[in-house]
């Protein structure tokens, strides 16, 4: 048993860099249908593919809950094989409570609720849910391990500037409602109403649908758009130099080799 749960587990987990065989077709096939839902989710909402193919679009959801809920249990229960999960139950809960898993459990539970749920609201709510099926292939990916690698390693930095970049926003909006508030009551409101013409300045998209028009506002929302170019600069600076840190740390390979031979030691 435990060595049929053992080659399960390195089907399952096996990184880009050592599948072989029976894991890199696994992954695959994984891959394909993870793409296939993303491109069915799309269609389904086009009226005209919905009523000509409801029956396909309903087919191949259930095809792809059962594929996804028996490999969510082939997880759970090869789970024990990581050093992380070890033990045979609180490892196994663990993991049930991991971002991945979480993941994957995101991206069956609509459907199981949904036949049970008579609140069509909820239900059209829900299959929005299924989207997170696109965040599996992250596992698959190389570029979205980056990405995961680079936030993970920038996530302080990342929250203080963001934190920074709210504290501002607040600020500015608070201001431009005292400024612009007598000249146009209708338009800013209040303080949260003047968040979204903050948002849109800071950000320089300037929607225009809320836009001063005394000259003080006018002078704030200049400022505002340009100290927002500097504030939404800072994460873009700290992912930048993440994504380098991670591309120079990839270059520096150290070659390992026997003691004895001298031959290149590869991973298995």
């Amino acid at each position: 048993m435990h060595h049929l749960r053992l080659s399960v587990y390195r089907i399952l987990e096996t990184s880009s860099g050592k599948r072989r065989g029976f894991s890199l077709a696994f992954n695959i096939v994984l891959i394909t249908i993870i793409t296939l839902n993303a491109i069915a989710i799309v269609l389904h909402t086009v009226p005209e593919y919905n009523r000509r193919f409801t029956q396909l679009f309903y087919d191949f959801e259930l095809f792809s809950v059962l594929f996804f809920t028996i490999e969510y249990l082939l997880r759970i229960w090869v789970c024990v094989e990581n050093d992380r999960y070890r033990h045979w139950f609180w490892g196994r809960l663990r993991y049930l409570f991991s971002a991945s898993s979480i993941i994957d459990i995101l991206a069956i539970f609509p459907f199981y609720f949904t036949l049970f749920a008579t609140d069509l609201a909820i239900v059209r709510i829900l299959r929005l849910f299924r989207i997170f099926r696109l965040f599996r292939i992250s596992r698959y990916s190389h570029a979205f391990r980056m990405i995961q690698r680079v936030v993970t390693d920038k996530k302080e930095e990342l929250i203080l500037s963001m934190t920074f970049v709210v504290f501002m926003l607040i600020i500015v909006s608070s201001i431009m409602y005292y400024v612009e508030h007598t000249a146009q009551p209708d338009k800013f409101s209040s303080i949260p109403a003047t968040m979204w013409w903050g948002v849109s300045a800071m950000t320089t998209v300037g929607y225009g649908d809320i836009h001063p028009i005394t000259p003080l506002g006018k002078l704030l929302g200049g400022l505002a758009a340009i100290m927002g170019i500097g504030l939404f600069a800072l994460p873009t600076g700290i992912l930048v130099s993440g994504f380098t840190e991670q591309i120079r740390n990839q270059k520096v390979t150290v070659i390992r080799r026997c003691p004895h031979c001298g031959k290149e030691i590869r991973d298995v």
